[in-house]
């Protein structure tokens, strides 16, 4: 019995040495649970309600998706790969319009990308999404501000769709500008303690002498001292009920961005 069980066992692991390594399972995409879907869990509640809200009247207004979904990691899929499985697993967008963008958030391959459906690929083309990205969302993202970058990614892309479609929208949130390099928001505590100091130099003869040698360096050329800056924006069945998920297919348009 067991020298004929031989040849068969040694053929066995020749053919597992010859077929190499068993390839890895593809990972489980989750089930959506509404417009922004945080399984990353790097956007804030009042960040979330907001992008959520104008998600809902870009899809009331003019019946286009717009979907955000951040991930921990997309496993072995490319996150390119993995937001257009995600598209077409959802299917964002109606069934025939797909009217959809998603807004992918990778987190461990730090990579952000918008994906858009076959019916807004003329409406946003891939350079039009490229731009979004490079200006208003991966400055942010790099600081860490994912909340902040993906609701600015939103923002871009529902101001697009909706000048195309003729309408305007009353819950776009204003574009928040990335922080120069090198600069930090100045604290409550720090404005307080500005102030003071500002009083005390206004109403003290020598405060008045401090004063006019921080204004005029003694040559009469204005010194001054700068705050951190600040600058408004350019742009103006399941899913939570949120109705944007109706078998919309995507034509693997968009783009993507490392921050």
């Amino acid at each position: 019995m067991t020298g004929r069980l031989a040849p068969v066992l040694l053929l066995l692991l020749a053919f597992v040495f010859l077929a190499g390594p068993v390839p890895a399972a593809d990972p489980v995409l989750p089930r959506p649970l509404g417009a922004v879907n945080d399984f990353a869990g790097v956007i804030s509640v009042a960040e979330r309600e907001s992008m959520e809200g104008l998600a809902r009247e870009v899809l009331q207004k003019t019946g286009t998706a717009v979907v955000v979904a951040t991930v921990p990691t997309v496993g072995d899929w490319t996150a390119d790969d993995y937001a257009t499985r995600l598209y077409e697993a959802w299917g964002i967008g109606k069934r025939g319009e797909d009217k959809g963008v998603l807004i992918l958030l990778a987190l461990k391959e730090r990579r952000v990308r918008i994906e858009t459906g076959y019916g807004v690929e003329g409406i946003l083309p891939d350079g039009v999404a490229g731009e979004i990205l490079r200006l208003h969302v991966i400055p942010l993202l790099k600081q860490g501000d994912y909340g902040k970058g993906l609701a600015n990614a939103v923002s871009a892309v529902s101001d697009v769709i909706a000048r195309h479609a003729g309408v305007t929208l009353t819950g776009r949130p204003q574009m928040r500008p990335a922080r120069p390099a090198g600069e930090t928001p100045v604290s409550p505590f720090t404005l307080v303690l500005l102030t003071v100091v500002a009083l005390l130099l206004l109403f003290t003869e020598t405060g008045r002498h401090i004063l006019a040698m921080i204004l005029f360096d003694g040559s009469g050329r204005g010194g001054g001292i700068r705050y951190g800056g600040r600058s408004s924006g350019g742009f103006g069945g399941f899913g939570g009920g949120f109705g944007g998920f109706g078998g919309g297919m995507s034509g693997g348009g968009g783009a993507g961005g490392n921050f």
